[in-house]
């Protein structure tokens, strides 16, 4: 999306499909316009003020859609702070702490050959962090073929993910960090099984192994099984990432830009973690744009553990949406120069790729009930 001034300085920024995450996000859409009610005719440097305009003019606050559309406005109004000094984001934040960024990458393969054949050529070309899908396929829901989460025995799912994470470990090496996605499908004692069960493997962190909503349950998974616990892309307050933490649920907090609140508030968000000694990881699925955004939270903020990077960031469909995307050196991407966060869209790429929307599909039992989405 885009922030237009009247002194001809536009600034980008990234808007999360929130509600719509699995088919179309028309509520964020429309919490945009909400949005644009209050900041049309604002001076676009006045950020904070506009900040808490935008989260307290709702009077019932903080839902994920409003949060998504003041992120992804938050972003674009830094961007344009920074164009008008001609400053990397960044700089305004209190200045660079690291050159360059640390980055994991996802692995996709569906078997274990695949998924070691992946990670082999992932840390020949640089990167020191992966991320696996430990299940197989990520989107089967049809149980008769008898694959997928949906199918597997509380034996059989750890059985399933050990043989899968023994190959990537054995391909990545023994130097390489290695994390595990559960995307919020598991129950606690699920949860605790299969932390118990990888633990040979010793997994840099553990990501949103039950669903996000009860914080003691959090608090007693991490307590119950022995691998790092990594939380929060579908948290959006600062009020919710304190008791996260609060609770002890989570040793790396995952707050994604495009959804809790921009720039202004994942700073926040980022020195609570920090008081607490939690590593921030931030949450980054979406285009160069996000990545951009993320990078200037990166640069600027201590207790950054590693940054999510899609494979596709700088190449294909998502490259062509910029001017030029950041640029990557093996497993890191070096901190930009250049004023506010960085890119530029590349508004004629848009007209070949409209959007389509998301159908994420359920993960349905054999017995007929509903698995986590």
């Amino acid at each position: 999306m885009k922030v237009e001034t009247d002194e001809g300085i536009t600034g980008v920024g990234e808007l999360h499909p929130a509600s719509g995450t699995g088919g179309t996000p028309f509520v964020p859409r429309a919490a945009v316009e909400y949005c644009a009610e209050y900041l049309v005719g604002k001076d676009p440097g006045h950020i904070e003020r506009h900040w808490q305009h935008m989260f307290r003019r709702q009077l019932f606050r903080g839902g994920s859609d409003m949060m998504a559309a003041i992120g992804a406005i938050d972003i674009a109004l830094w961007d344009i702070k920074g164009k008008a000094l001609n400053k990397p984001v960044y700089e305004l934040l209190g200045g660079p702490v690291r050159e360059k960024v640390r980055l994991y990458t996802h692995l996709g393969g569906n078997t274990p050959e695949a998924l070691a054949e992946e990670a082999a050529a992932r840390v020949e070309e640089g990167f020191t962090a992966l991320r696996v899908y430990p299940f197989g396929d990520f989107g089967n829901s049809d149980f008769e073929e008898g694959l997928g989460l949906e199918n597997m025995s509380f034996t059989g799912m750890q059985n399933n993910a050990v043989e899968r994470i023994a190959a990537v470990r054995e391909a990545a090496g023994p130097d390489c960090d290695i994390m595990i996605d559960v995307v919020n499908r598991l129950t606690p004692a699920e949860a605790i099984g299969l932390g118990r069960a990888l633990e040979p493997f010793n997994l840099y962190f553990y990501e949103d192994p039950i669903e996000p909503e009860n914080m003691d349950q959090w608090g007693w998974v991490a307590q119950q099984q022995p691998i790092p616990l990594a939380m929060g892309e579908r948290l959006y307050t600062v009020y919710q990432f304190r008791d996260l933490m609060k609770h002890q649920g989570a040793a790396f907090v995952r707050p994604d830009l495009s959804l809790a609140g921009g720039i202004t508030n994942v700073k926040k968000i980022a020195a609570l973690a920090e008081a607490a000694y939690v590593g921030v990881v931030p949450h980054n699925p979406l285009s160069c744009v996000l990545t951009a955004a993320c990078v200037q939270i990166d640069a600027a903020v201590h207790n950054i553990s590693v940054q999510e990077y899609p494979y596709d960031d700088d190449k294909g469909i998502k490259a062509e949406l910029v001017k030029e995307p950041l640029k990557r050196v093996g497993g890191y991407l070096e901190v930009p120069t250049k004023p506010g966060i960085g890119v530029e869209l590349n508004e004629e790429a848009f007209k070949h790729y409209p959007p389509v929307p998301y159908d994420r599909p359920p993960l349905i039992n054999p017995d007929g009930s509903l698995r986590e989405y």
